[in-house]
């Protein structure tokens, strides 16, 4: 018998619609099947999140895109205005991407200038922020002073990965990054969460959120595990994370 309830698992996922080969439709089916699973949160283009914050309303999903995708190269002023204009067109939960050439570099000064500035604006906001590592390019004492720095701005969400490096999420560094987070920063896992025995992995371990793009396939299994009816719902051009 399962030992969790279905909104223990579909309020982890967002759904990630981040492919650049995603036609208007394709995000339109995507965002559709997101509120049919009941997923926490769909992260998606920035040029469509004003349309996907729209679709989103009233639906308890909330709506989300990247700042500084995928490489976090963007400069400080880039990063606040692609910040202002999510804010501005309905966003509401921020996935931005470090400076990984200032952290590999231990500029750390820059670093954490950078996220204080973004954080800010968008708590001022009343909106939430996710800061991305993409640890697969760090070594561990990147990923803990990256915790530490994180923990003192106090952000919502500290994130494993775009799930666009070479490498996604793994089970250590979920448990190195709540380790060292506080207790009020929440961790996030993003790039190879293709199953629900995953996901239910990553839960074990702590993170409260999970990007994905398979998500009628995790979810759909949770539902049969539970018993619960399926959805009858497909989205076209469903790739990356």
């Amino acid at each position: 018998m399962a030992d969790y309830q279905y909104h223990d698992v579909s309020k982890m996922v967002d759904h990630s619609l981040l492919p650049p080969t995603l036609t208007e439709a394709d995000l339109d089916s995507g965002i559709d099947l997101a509120i049919a699973y009941e997923v926490a949160s769909v992260c998606i283009l920035p040029y469509y999140l004003k349309r996907c914050a729209a679709k989103l309303a009233g639906t308890g999903a909330k709506a989300s895109t990247t700042i500084g995708f995928p490489h976090g190269g963007h400069t400080t002023a880039i990063k606040k205005a692609e910040a202002e204009q999510a804010i501005e067109d309905g966003c509401e939960e921020l996935d931005f991407v470090v400076n990984i050439s200032q952290v590999l570099s231990g500029g750390w000064d820059y670093v954490q200038n950078e996220i204080g500035v973004v954080t800010e604006l968008t708590h001022a906001a009343g909106q939430k922020i996710k800061v991305i590592f993409e640890n697969c390019y760090l070594q561990d004492e990147h990923k803990i002073r990256l915790c530490e720095i994180c923990t003192e701005l106090k952000v919502d969400w500290v994130k494993t990965s775009t799930g666009y490096g070479t490498g996604g999420a793994t089970m250590d560094d979920l448990r190195l990054m709540r380790q060292h987070s506080g207790e009020n920063v929440q961790v996030k896992a993003a790039g190879g969460v293709r199953g629900l025995a995953t996901l239910l992995e990553v839960r074990a371990i702590g993170a409260t959120r999970c990007g994905a793009s398979r998500t009628a396939e995790m979810l759909g299994e949770a539902r049969k595990q539970l018993g619960l009816p399926a959805i009858e719902v497909t989205a076209t051009g469903s790739s990356g994370y």
